[in-house]
């Protein structure tokens, strides 16, 4: 038995998804520029893909830019509405310290041309506090970008307070949704966004498409520039298949969406009291209620994340650390960091996020096999750190 218990990282595309792709793919390929009937059938599938996509997050099919996915959304987000408020001077944005790199990085890019930018503090638990925006918040203020749920933790941020007091500055507010749309509600007008970043893989869709939700009236530049696909706003033959595939996997987020929220929430709560209730020294990070319903953290104390999450792969369960490894190396999670969790804690913890394919039997799995696999590994672990002791002394 394989369990796959990584949905944040990306999903299984949906059965539905898979045939719109296979049907579109051979037999839709006009250009959606061109004005024949090939150009028009192409067009069509566009068409239908914005308005699913559009329902799904509550807005309206002339507002949905395609993109590459979530992270040229953010950039485009970010570098778009940069490059559109330089000419008023206000150069200042503002984002939280737990954002995705996609975010993070494009800031660092606009601190080089001449932007200042403030990163706002979490709490415990990993939310954004909104006296801590408005502290922030100065007359150079054009852009605030919030995520609306987080990567690793799952923590929902309380995104329409948030876009009320970048608005009343003045700013343009930015939320990256990629974590929470088609898991709980999303609609762009109760959130007051005017930029929402989505990404198809996230929710059963094909990888490499995405979206930006641009609210009618907002200034933000072309960053991709050509043709005058996407009405001007990015240039490029749209990725007709993919964009199908993104239309049917919007189209089953509407359906799905609180049948199999509910469903997931029930599961990833037995999994995490299974957990803790099994494996002593061990602790949830985030926010217990405002997350999303698919998503746990967990510390164990006494291991490295890394250690654990090869020996689950072992067993055939996949998991995720939340955090980045480079040449062999875990670097700790700047979210947890940003939490004020200690230096271990921040490389201990495992991400388990769950999805549509995910059964009790697998989570009834997975608590079999964790306890004894942490017992070990602390073992192990406990047996070096005494020989380093012996060493050092003799």
């Amino acid at each position: 038995m394989r369990i796959y218990l990584d949905y944040n990282a990306t999903t299984p595309p949906s059965p539905a998804v898979i045939a719109a792709l296979q049907e579109t793919l051979p037999l839709v390929f006009g250009n959606p520029s061109s004005v024949h009937y090939f150009g028009q059938q192409a067009k069509a599938v566009l068409d239908a893909a914005r308005l699913s996509t559009a329902t799904l997050i509550g807005g309206d099919p002339s507002e949905v830019i395609f993109t590459s996915g979530g992270t040229e959304a953010d950039n485009f987000a970010l570098r778009g509405a940069a490059d559109a408020a330089e000419p008023t001077g206000r150069r200042h944005i503002i984002a939280s310290a737990i954002e995705h790199e996609a975010v993070l990085q494009t800031l660092k890019a606009l601190a080089r041309r001449g932007w200042t930018v403030t990163l706002l503090p979490v709490d415990a638990t990993g939310i954004v506090s909104a006296a801590s925006l408005e502290a922030a918040m100065t007359p150079d203020t054009s852009i605030v970008s919030v995520m609306h749920a987080n990567n690793e933790i799952g923590t929902i941020q309380p995104v329409a307070a948030l876009a009320a007091i970048a608005h009343a500055g003045g700013a343009v507010f930015h939320t990256d949704a990629v974590q929470s749309v088609a898991k709980i509600p999303v609609d762009v007008r109760s959130l007051g966004v005017d930029l929402l970043s989505l990404s198809a893989h996230k929710f059963g869709g094909p990888k490499g498409i995405g979206a930006l939700w641009v609210k009618r009236g907002t200034r933000l530049a072309a960053v991709m520039t050509g043709g005058r696909q996407e009405r001007n706003r990015r240039a490029g033959t749209e990725n007709v298949p993919g964009i199908a595939g993104l239309g049917a996997a919007a189209r089953l987020g509407v359906d799905k969406l609180s049948a199999e929220s509910d469903r997931l929430a029930r599961l990833r709560d037995r999994l995490e009291s299974g957990i803790l209730a099994r494996v002593p020294d061990t602790a949830v990070n985030g926010d217990p209620s405002q997350r999303v319903p698919n998503t746990t953290n967990v510390s164990f104390d006494g291991i490295e994340a890394e250690s654990l999450l090869i020996a689950l792969d072992l067993e055939g369960i996949a998991v995720s650390t939340g955090s980045a490894c480079s040449s062999g190396t875990l670097e700790p999670s700047h979210v947890l960091k940003a939490m004020g969790l200690s230096a271990h804690r921040t490389q201990n913890s495992l991400r388990f996020s769950l999805g549509e394919r995910n059964t009790d039997a697998e989570i009834d799995r997975v608590l079999d096999v964790l306890p004894g696999l942490v017992s070990r590994l602390r073992g192990i672990t406990a047996g070096k750190a005494t020989g380093a002791v012996a060493s050092a002394s003799s």
